[in-house]
């Protein structure tokens, strides 16, 4: 289980402390899927990374008793003067996984050809997006984070991420982070709606959807 007990996450600015979070309580289970709906802005990228550890609160405790992911497809520490090949290499050491064993995976998932042993600086987006994608399922996670659709590449490329992450790992839980109701629909069981700074939680996605859709209009 993974679970976030009167957390809170505050900024510094010039113009003074910015509240994103305020007192939040959460928890997941294995194998649960589980949504999480809010506009543009509302902190939901901030409380993926405090779940994933990438950052922590300023408040309360998150406790931790299964294998949380980074972000799903998020390239933003890929050290660009190294290659495709070694970025993989440095994060499978880093979560104790042999490179070796995933190194042919990566590469054929990737599509990257000759790039994959070129410095990652040379990479457009979409190059870097499908290395992310690659790199991010060849470490498995009991529960898997996903910011936002994972639109990484063509419509082809992008049925490839889906059969990857939802249905090769349906067994896996997972937390979606979204403004889009549909998606959360689609792949959750149950949803919270983030709101000003306040996670409400609902036991079903219809209720949230219903709750969410009324904030919205």
């Amino acid at each position: 289980m993974i679970q976030l007990v009167n957390v809170s996450k505050t900024y510094q600015t010039r113009s003074g402390p910015i509240q994103v979070l305020d007192n939040i309580n959460f928890s997941i289970g294995r194998g649960e899927h589980v949504g999480i709906l809010g506009r543009n802005g509302a902190g939901k990228s901030t409380l993926i990374r405090l779940i994933s550890g990438a950052e922590r609160p300023s408040q309360g405790n998150i406790a931790r008793a299964m294998s949380v992911s980074w972000p799903i497809a998020f390239g933003g520490a890929f050290q660009t003067a190294l290659t495709g090949l070694d970025n993989l290499r440095f994060i499978c050491r880093v979560y104790n996984v042999d490179p070796a064993s995933r190194i042919e995976q990566v590469e054929q998932f990737s599509e990257l050809g000759v790039y994959f042993r070129e410095p990652v600086r040379t990479y457009s987006a979409g190059m870097r997006a499908r290395l992310a994608f690659a790199i991010s399922m060849a470490v498995e996670f009991d529960c898997f984070l996903v910011d936002e659709v994972i639109a990484v590449g063509d419509d082809r490329f992008q049925k490839r991420c889906h059969h990857e992450l939802f249905e090769k790992r349906a067994d896996r839980a997972r937390i979606i982070v979204s403004h889009d109701p549909n998606i959360i629909r689609q792949s959750c069981t149950r949803a919270s709606v983030l709101e000003r700074g306040k996670l409400s939680h609902f036991e079903d996605v219809d209720s949230a959807y219903a709750f969410y859709a009324e904030r919205m209009a």
